[in-house]
């Protein structure tokens, strides 16, 4: 081989080993998928039958990447004209007052539900050590302030639907029996939990439903059935999507709509639409 010809394959290959790296760089972190799917409640009313609510999770606003994807994906979103939207944590990525400025540009266009929007906080809201009690407060007040009912160990119901929100489970907030001791199991039950891994704490109370979470982005980067490098849980078996936790409980996994770091592969930002029905 002539010294040309070596140089020409070697390009060749070089450009061909950089477009996986492009890809998951440039074009995945911000190739939104609107996943559609059924969440069937127990005791859900006849008037909340095939009622639209949408799951965003973990919008990480910070300088990792850029943000105004957030917006534009907000725009998208407020296309399905949702009935109810929840947002399960993690707004900022380190709570610092810059996180906090452009949290409330990017939740000035937030999406919102006909019939209401709710919050809870995730582990990045509470700032460094996820101890920054000050940071979870102005976050919680930015959110409260653009409409949302933000819950900390709380319930409330809304058009017959009853949303039970935890706080995060690394914070010093972390207390689900404050809410769980006395829920109705009689209610059309919905629970919000940032980490999924509060699954397999007993703070459950004989709870059957569904929860809906966030925190692990689904590994962003993972070759399906053979690794998933990444993930911040105890419990591998919460990557992403829906986990049936064979007691009566389902869970579902939000694969996150920003990311820690800008990069995915495999594993795009995901919005969730479900359909509400009857089981």
């Amino acid at each position: 081989m002539t010294r040309k010809k070596f140089l020409k394959r070697l390009l060749q290959l070089s450009a061909v080993g950089a477009l996986p790296f492009l890809y998951s760089w440039q074009i995945e972190p911000f190739w939104v998928e609107f996943v559609k799917r059924k969440l069937p409640i127990k005791n859900l009313p006849e008037e909340l039958e095939g009622k639209t609510l949408m799951q965003i999770s973990d919008l990480h606003v910070g300088n990792r990447f850029d943000w105004n994807f957030l917006i534009e994906s907000f725009e998208k979103a407020k296309e399905y004209n949702p009935d109810f939207v929840m947002y399960t944590g993690d707004y900022v990525n380190h709570g610092t007052p810059e996180d906090h400025k452009n949290l409330e540009k990017v939740m000035a266009k937030a999406v919102y539900g006909k019939l209401g929007t709710f919050g809870i906080l995730g582990n990045h809201d509470y700032g460094k050590n996820w101890k920054d009690l000050g940071s979870s407060e102005e976050i919680y007040q930015i959110l409260k302030n653009n409409g949302i009912t933000m819950l900390k160990n709380e319930q409330t119901e809304s058009h017959g639907l009853n949303i039970i929100g935890f706080d995060d489970l690394w914070s010093p907030n972390f207390d689900p029996m404050k809410v769980m001791k006395d829920y109705n199991p009689e209610k059309a039950n919905l629970v919000l939990c940032h980490n999924p891994d509060v699954c397999d704490k007993d703070v459950w109370n004989g709870y059957q439903g569904w929860i809906l979470s966030g925190h692990t982005h689904g590994g962003q980067c993972r070759i399906p059935g053979v690794i998933t490098p990444i993930l911040p849980v105890e419990n591998r078996k919460y990557v992403s999507g829906e986990i049936d936790l064979e007691d009566g409980r389902m869970l579902y996994i939000n694969r996150a709509l920003g990311h820690s770091y800008q990069v995915r592969f495999m594993v795009r930002p995901e919005i969730t639409v479900f359909k509400l029905t009857q089981t």
